[in-house]
């Protein structure tokens, strides 16, 4: 797939991890393809510091990969004695205490957090296989278009672990309870077809496509004002723990912030 920031200098590039920033774009490659961009801990800290790194006049990142595969998943070394160089391997890491087990998985899902934040939307655009950390990449963004390609899979529990890099939520949000547990009880691929219909993903194009269909959903989504863009965001976000009536009146609070600030009165 063609780099659409290829032109750009980064403003990050480590560990498998390149940022890059036009005005209100951002762009996060992973840019590993000779591993089919698979996942450590190092990666994951990397995808935490590109969030820390945006600057203000970003709206919208886009995160794509390099390569035929967006991600397929973690590392395997992971799971050798000696693990990744300057890292605890995950069996050092069974035989620590509880806070510090629990303290190292949270740093790890701190490169998953950040790309639902209210000041932005995020794309995920994906090709060939999202397996495992790869899907839960994926499932971080608030938005995925797909290649006709593409291949989902949550393989740990069949590896005899759970997902933990928070994409349980996003899952069962999108597509329910009763398919996410299939989904993950049995890790079996869903296809680009499966993924649109479920409500997965948004769209799926042919792979030379990809990166347009991206950045005319973009486009799309810079040509509305940025703080109404924020607002609806939030509103659409907590309306799943919000009653009926909780959300009307928060319909009601956003729209007079909207309302006052078009019209230039201060509340």
């Amino acid at each position: 797939m063609a780099s659409p920031e290829q032109d750009l200098g980064p403003v990050l590039d480590k560990d498998g991890v390149r940022l890059t920033v036009d005005d209100a774009i951002a762009t996060v490659t992973l840019a590993n393809p000779d591993k089919r961009n698979a996942q450590n801990p190092a990666l994951w800290r990397a995808l935490a510091q590109a969030g820390r790194e945006l600057p203000g006049s970003v709206r919208v990142v886009v995160l794509r990969a390099e390569g035929k595969s967006f991600s397929a998943g973690l590392d395997r070394q992971a799971f050798t004695p000696e693990g990744f160089d300057g890292e605890p391997s995950f069996i050092d890491l069974a035989r620590s205490d509880d806070p510090t087990l629990d303290g190292t998985i949270a740093e790890y899902q701190e490169g998953f957090t950040w790309w639902r934040r209210s000041d932005l939307v995020s794309i995920a655009a994906v090709q060939g296989h999202a397996i495992g950390a790869g899907f839960q990449l994926a499932l971080a963004c608030d938005l995925r278009v797909v290649a006709d390609d593409v291949q989902f899979a949550m393989r740990e529990t069949s590896l005899g672990l759970v997902p933990d890099l928070t994409g349980t939520n996003p899952l069962v949000s999108l597509v329910g309870y009763a398919r996410a547990l299939e989904i993950c009880a049995t890790g079996r691929y869903v296809t680009a077809e499966e993924a649109v219909s479920t409500g997965l993903a948004n769209i799926a194009v042919p792979g030379d496509q990809l990166d347009d269909a991206v950045r005319d959903l973009a486009a799309a989504i810079l040509a509305a004002p940025r703080d109404a863009v924020i607002e609806t965001k939030a509103l659409l976000r907590g309306a799943q723990e919000r009653t009926y009536d909780d959300q009307r009146a928060a319909e009601r609070a956003a729209q007079a912030r909207r309302l006052r600030d078009l019209a230039g009165v201060g509340e």
